[in-house]
């Protein structure tokens, strides 16, 4: 190893020594520059870059920006007097859409000054507002897009004229906002009011009302506010909530009936009759303990019993008159010897006594109407009827118990019956969807295809092997011949013997020492 690193410090020293001093400025530069480069690069790599979050901000709104970042360990600077907050560039929007999610911040904008920074020379105003709500729009639109279940999404924005006067009121913006939304989902009220933050808080004065967003199936959100339940009125409401379950049930038939005979085979129809009635009762009420015998818990019980002997008919220490009242008195006219007895059991009861405070909540199924109507396979007319009494006690569980205790307790067999009807038919309304024609290669072109290939590679393979053979040819051409290099003497007496007998001798014994000495001959020679 020793000798391998002196070898190559020895090549280095003797390559270096050769060179001139132009070489070595270009050399040493070189290297120097290369080092420059990889330090510079490695600062833009690790440099993080910052843009702008909100701007126009209060200092308590920027105060409370600033401690939710710290909060999520996420890196913020401030600026402009503590209006404008700044965060790493890669986050911007997915921060935008969090916050506003949160309802923050309360006022301020999303910053789009960099317009006005890369204007060009001669732009009009009129150009620049025209840019300026374009990329609004654009901007507004990929934002959206970074809700979940949202596939597209379209923004218009209409900002008002500035007027020349200075006592005239500013008229409000508005904003108009469609979505395409995956297929099947549903927003959640989370995800529209952070949708109503966003969109109001990246245009300035556009206040929430101004605010329209839709799905591309043209249904409605509305913003719920806080302080408020909501702000559709009680018809709206009750249709939204029968709606929503209607279609739940709908879509749970649509999918069990059509897993069974297939998607496009069954139609499926809910109607329901929902009550709304909202009932407060306060109930106080005392039942006996043990209800079969009507008896309470005995608290206290307490006996009397009195006997009497002796003449006449009057009880010792009592007044003329007063046996006539008492219970099982021996009264008599005659002064004689007399007797009586009293008793007496009083029994203190304790019963229970419940007081219930009830609200019964709404939103309970009256009714339930299900329609069902199945397309037969191909070839059959009408399905089978242990089919549809299949599908008819399915239909018949579901109406058991969706329909609330307090109205299904009434129900028959015969009843809940009544409130299904299921048909088989062919659909004849159904669009039949043509399928393009598939073009089918044939076996022979396949067969034909695979001969060519061999062919071609076979005939790659001969041409390569003629080029090699041609090439061998011309390097055995080219080269000189060598001159023999006659072998060491093989007499075994003599000084040459006895030379090649010690440095035999000292290659077994000592290699490094003979490797030096041959290094000595070479260099010599």
């Amino acid at each position: 190893m020793n000798e391998k690193l002196s070898l190559y410090r020895q090549r280095i020293t003797e390559y270096w020594s050769g060179r001139t001093k132009k070489q070595k400025g270009i050399l040493i530069g070189s290297v120097l520059g290369i080092i420059a480069l990889i330090a510079v690069f490695s600062f833009l790599g690790t440099r993080t870059s910052y843009e702008p979050l909100y701007s126009n901000l209060t200092l308590q709104e920027t105060g409370q920006i600033k401690e939710t970042l710290d909060a999520r360990s996420i890196p913020s600077t401030i600026s402009d007097n503590g209006t404008t907050i700044l965060v790493p560039e890669t986050q911007v929007d997915g921060l935008k859409v969090e916050l506003a999610a949160e309802g923050i911040p309360q006022s301020g904008s999303i910053d789009y000054s960099f317009f006005q920074e890369q204007m060009g020379f001669g732009m009009t105003d009129n150009e620049f507002s025209v840019m300026e709500r374009a990329a609004m729009q654009t901007e507004l639109a990929n934002l959206i897009r970074s809700v979940n279940g949202v596939n597209q999404a379209k923004v218009m924005i209409t900002l008002p004229e500035e007027s020349v006067w200075l006592d005239a009121t500013q008229e409000a913006a508005s904003a108009a906002v469609v979505l395409d939304l995956a297929p099947g989902y549903q927003l959640e009220q989370s995800q529209v009011k952070a949708l109503f933050h966003l969109v109001s808080k990246s245009v300035p004065n556009l206040p929430i009302e101004n605010i329209v967003i839709s799905d591309q199936m043209f249904n409605d959100y509305v913003y719920e506010s806080e302080n408020s339940d909501t702000t559709l009125s009680a018809y709206e409401q009750q249709r939204t909530i029968q709606r929503d379950i209607e279609r739940d049930l709908t879509r749970n038939l649509q999918q069990m009936l059509g897993t069974v005979v297939g998607r496009d085979k069954v139609l499926v129809s809910v109607t329901t009759d929902i009550d709304f009635t909202q009932e407060n009762r306060t109930e106080a009420l005392v039942e006996p303990v043990d209800p079969e015998n009507m008896e309470g818990i005995a608290v206290s019980i307490e006996r009397i019993e009195e006997t009497y002997a002796g003449e006449g008919n009057i009880p010792p220490d009592g007044e003329v008159g007063v046996g006539d009242e008492i219970p099982n008195f021996q009264g008599g006219m005659g002064q004689g010897p007399s007797e009586w007895e009293r008793a007496e059991e009083r029994i203190n009861n304790e019963v229970n006594r419940i007081n219930r405070d009830i609200v019964e909540s709404p939103y309970k199924i009256r009714d339930l109407g299900i329609q069902v109507m199945v397309e037969p396979p191909e070839g059959i007319d009408v399905l089978p009827q242990e089919q549809l009494d299949d599908i008819q006690q399915i239909l018949g569980t579901i109406v058991r118990t969706s329909i609330s205790g307090v109205y299904a307790d009434e129900l028959t067999e015969e009843a809940i019956n009544e409130k299904i009807f299921v048909s088989s038919q062919v659909f004849d309304g159904k669009v039949d969807i043509e399928q393009e024609p598939v073009t089918t290669i044939p076996l022979w072109l396949y067969i034909v295809g695979g001969v060519l290939i061999l062919v071609i590679l076979l005939l790659g393979f001969l041409l390569f092997r003629k080029r090699k053979e041609e090439n061998e040819e011309e390097v055995l051409e080219m080269e000189e011949p060598t001159e023999e290099v006659p072998d060491l003497p093989d007499e075994d007496t003599g000084l040459s013997a006895t030379k090649r007998k010690q440095l035999e001798k000292m290659a077994k014994e000592k290699p490094e020492e003979f490797s030096k000495l041959l290094r000595t001959w070479l260099s010599e020679d």
